[in-house]
C-alpha cells in the first residue's frame, strides 16, 4: 500500500447522498472540474508531510460540508489552507499555501466571509486548536474520519447527516489502510462516540474524547488537555 494507491481507493467510492471529495464534482459548489484533483493532491501532500513521523491519529465521525468536503483533508477547513483562520495556517497543514475548491459565488453560501475567505468549520477549529494549544507539533498528528466522505441530506449539499452504521462499517477498510501506512506504534484517539464504537468493532484500541460539536467543546478541550498531560509526564 502506498499513499497513491490509498487515495485511488478512496476516489473509487460512491454512495447515495454521499459526496466523495476526491472523486465528485458539483458545478454549483466547486470552483471547477479540477476540484477533485486539487483535493486529491492536497490529501496526498498532507499525508506525505507527516505519515512517517506522526505519533497520533485522531479519528472523528465524517467529513462535513464546511471542512473536508472542500479541502480533501479530514477535520481541516478551507480558511486554514487560505491563511484566513485566526489560529491555523496552511504551512501547519501542508507545508505550503493550499488551494480553494469552493465556488465563491455558490448559491448555498450564506455569508460574505464564506464567499471571500472560504469555508470555516467549528469542529476543525476546536480540534486544531487543542493540538497547538497543548504543545503538539502539527506534523506529529494525523487527522481522519471513520467515514471519510461527506454524508448529506437529499438534495442539500450544504448539510451534514450522521452516517449510518452500515456506511461506516463498509468504509472501515479505508481507516485500516491508512493505519497500515502509519508507524506501527501510533496512538489512536477517537473523537466522539460513533468513531469510538466503530474502532472498537474493528478491534482497534483507541482513547476516547467527547466530540466538540453540539455543546461538547469545553469537555473535549478538557479531555484532550488531560490526555496530553498524561502522555507527556
Amino acid at each position: 500500500m502506498t499513499i497513491e494507491t490509498f487515495i485511488q481507493h478512496l476516489s473509487e467510492y460512491q454512495g447515495t447522498n454521499v459526496f466523495n471529495p476526491w472523486r465528485d464534482y458539483d458545478a454549483q459548489c466547486d470552483i471547477g472540474p479540477q476540484a477533485p484533483a486539487v483535493r486529491r493532491r492536497q490529501l496526498h501532500d498532507y499525508l506525505q508531510y507527516r505519515l512517517a513521523k506522526a505519533s497520533y491519529v485522531f479519528v472523528a465521525e465524517a467529513a462535513g460540508y464546511q471542512g473536508c468536503r472542500f479541502t480533501g483533508i479530514a477535520i481541516t477547513c478551507e480558511r486554514m489552507l487560505l491563511n484566513a483562520h485566526k489560529q491555523i495556517n496552511s504551512r501547519m497543514v501542508l507545508g505550503y499555501d493550499g488551494t480553494r475548491t469552493s465556488r465563491p459565488d455558490c448559491m448555498y453560501m450564506t455569508s460574505n466571509p464564506q464567499r471571500l475567505q472560504g469555508m470555516n468549520e467549528p469542529t476543525d477549529t476546536y480540534v486544531w486548536g487543542a493540538i497547538v494549544d497543548n504543545g503538539l507539533s502539527p506534523e506529529d498528528v494525523l487527522l481522519w474520519n471513520i467515514f471519510p466522505f461527506h454524508p448529506h441530506k437529499a438534495s442539500s449539499p450544504f448539510s451534514n447527516r450522521t452516517p449510518t452504521d452500515a456506511e461506516i462499517f463498509d468504509s472501515l477498510a479505508y481507516t485500516k489502510e491508512l493505519l497500515s501506512l502509519c508507524r506501527p506504534d501510533i496512538t489512536i484517539g477517537a473523537i466522539g462516540r460513533k468513531s469510538a464504537q466503530m474502532l472498537a468493532k474493528a478491534h482497534l484500541t483507541a482513547i476516547t474524547m467527547r466530540h466538540p460539536a453540539n455543546g461538547g467543546a469545553s469537555l473535549f478541550r478538557q479531555q484532550f488537555a488531560q490526555w496530553v498531560k498524561g502522555k507527556t509526564l
